[in-house]
């Protein structure tokens, strides 16, 4: 459907914590995307109150977990959405991400570091890490915002 705008809800490196501020930023969010390190089933629940989840697994989780692919491709209006950890790549860097995987937008974890990065009318994007502060990082998630072929995203920082 041309001109359906669908916001996604995007997330890493929970570590078993769900800040409750999540809900309120997620609120009304059509997806939610999590992109690895989740550290239980309980997370998936509390996020599952907010919106559908579509999760990953990342290499502090069980690789055995049903409920956790090691990637996956949505359809999300007319892109492509790639979600994977990025471990697999050892230490992945968005232009690594861009090169392994062909989908408009890559989305991952693993580093903690949020980042936004555009290539040849692609994206790579790293929420950052949503669960306990790690690496004097401040914890972030983001929300991604397709219409048509067009995606943007707002990293927001948490407590």
């Amino acid at each position: 459907m041309s001109g359906q705008v669908y916001v996604v809800g995007l997330i890493s490196d929970t570590h078993g914590l769900l800040r409750p501020e999540v809900a309120a930023i997620f609120a009304g969010v059509d997806l939610i995307v999590h992109a690895g390190d989740v550290g239980g089933a309980a997370v998936l629940a509390a996020l599952r109150r907010i919106a559908p989840v579509e999760a990953v697994w990342g290499n502090v989780d069980d690789s055995h977990d049903p409920s956790l692919a090691r990637e996956r491709v949505l359809p999300i209006g007319e892109l492509t959405l790639l979600v994977c950890h990025g471990h697999e790549l050892g230490s992945p860097t968005p232009e690594l991400l861009l090169d392994r995987y062909d989908a408009d937008v890559v989305v991952f974890g693993h580093t903690h570091r949020a980042v936004v990065t555009r290539r040849d009318g692609r994206m790579a994007v790293n929420p950052g890490a949503a669960g306990p502060r790690r690496f004097d990082l401040r914890p972030s998630v983001a929300r991604l915002t397709v219409e048509g072929r067009r995606a943007d995203v707002e990293i927001i920082s948490l407590g």
